[in-house]
């Protein structure tokens, strides 16, 4: 078991590694034509701590019974998601070529169909934190050492299915579960605050009996420090509350709805990709390893 996924440890490198994610995640809704890259980007440094510095997971042996299971709940986001995977060493990085194509492997939403180290397929939002407290009582009554990890979006947190797997959680006693509430205030047409607010977010979490922790989700060395520091309080499950930003990292995407829905052009990958080339993470060595995956098939 390899601790972390793709030996990344120090800071630098997972920083490094959610920029990587990033420009993969662009490229691959550019081509594809394919939606929710604002989603993506606003997890990137969230998929980075998990899969550089915190996942027990081994990519060798995907299926390993003591691995840490990891449920993206917001399978929207899924172009991201499979870039993290590629990195890590579950699929080659050029399969990310293959996302979004008519008859292709690496469906819109993320799919464990043919896809190492996904547990669950997902894609209809309030399915994930039920399923991920299912695996964490499992985990419990069989008396092993995994935890659950679940990145659930802020629009998820409408759904009364979400809530009722809260409930049952800390009913349980389920400290080996972590929900991380990607919280961008972007939901699929207008802001969370104009569709169904959710504030006090943190405070009805602890009511419910979890430890919440609020966090800058784009702060790579917080989410390391706490996401390792699981369990955050003995018995109870914890909510980190990430601070987020849609389109984070692309100066014309950030905190933009339109970027919900509508893939990067041509012209507006070329843009975001100076922008992501030119910050101090990306090294010679990344452009390079980032260039594999510009021709396309």
């Amino acid at each position: 078991m390899s601790t972390p996924a793709n030996g990344l440890a120090r800071e630098g490198e997972v920083r490094a590694l959610a920029q990587r994610l990033r420009i993969q995640a662009l490229r691959m809704t550019n081509r594809a034509r394919s939606s929710h890259i604002g989603s993506c980007l606003s997890i990137a440094d969230i998929l980075a701590v998990l899969y550089g510095d915190v996942l027990r997971v081994d990519p060798k042996r995907p299926d390993c019974s003591d691995r840490d299971r990891l449920i993206v709940s917001k399978g929207h986001a899924a172009a991201v998601t499979y870039a993290a995977l590629a990195e890590a060493g579950f699929i080659p990085l050029q399969r990310l070529l293959d996302f979004g194509k008519n008859g292709g492997t690496l469906s819109g939403h993320v799919t464990h169909q043919g896809v190492p180290g996904v547990e669950f397929s997902t894609g209809s939002l309030g399915h994930g934190l039920p399923v991920a407290a299912g695996m964490a009582l499992v985990s419990k009554r069989d008396g092993v050492s995994w935890r659950v990890f679940t990145i659930v979006s802020d629009g998820e947190c409408d759904e009364g299915s979400s809530w009722e797997a809260i409930l049952f959680a800390a009913h349980h006693g389920l400290d080996n579960l972590i929900a991380v509430i990607d919280y961008n205030h972007i939901q699929s047409l207008d802001s969370v605050e104009r569709t169904l607010g959710l504030e006090p977010l943190a405070e009805k979490f602890s009511a419910f009996g979890w430890r919440a922790v609020e966090v800058d989700g784009h702060d790579i060395h917080n989410l390391r420090e706490l996401l390792s520091s699981v369990p955050v309080e003995r018995g109870k499950p914890t909510a980190v509350i990430a601070h987020t930003v849609k389109g984070k990292g692309v100066s014309f995407m950030e905190g933009k709805v339109l970027w919900h829905y509508r893939p990067p052009s041509d012209q507006e990958l070329a843009l975001a990709l100076e922008e992501l080339f030119a910050e101090p993470a990306v090294s010679d060595d990344m452009q390079l390893s980032v260039a594999k995956l510009r021709v396309d098939p």
